[in-house]
């Protein structure tokens, strides 16, 4: 059954297994590196929207009108108690 000649006939079946082979295990190499990017992704994502409700939620804190009071003060700025006067 396996002698030289029928080995010899079917070379071209046996290197189209093997490059079959070879690309099934560079397809799940690709796979695993582009799972493992896209969770790296996501990752990062969650640490720049905790990040960006942080900086949003610090502005709106600052934005306050007592908050912008207290910066204001040392300046030597108060808050007008006169209604502001309309240019013609």
């Amino acid at each position: 059954m396996f002698n030289y000649q029928w080995i010899v006939k079917n070379i071209p079946f046996f290197l189209f297994l093997t490059g079959l082979a070879v690309l099934y295990i560079a397809n799940g190499h690709n796979a695993d590196r582009i799972v493992r990017n896209i969770n790296n992704t996501n990752k990062e994502l969650k640490e720049l929207q905790f990040e960006y409700k942080t900086l949003k939620s610090e502005l709106m804190f600052r934005s306050e009108e007592a908050e912008v009071l207290k910066a204001a003060t040392p300046l030597g700025l108060k808050i007008s108690r006169e209604t502001p006067q309309r240019l013609k």
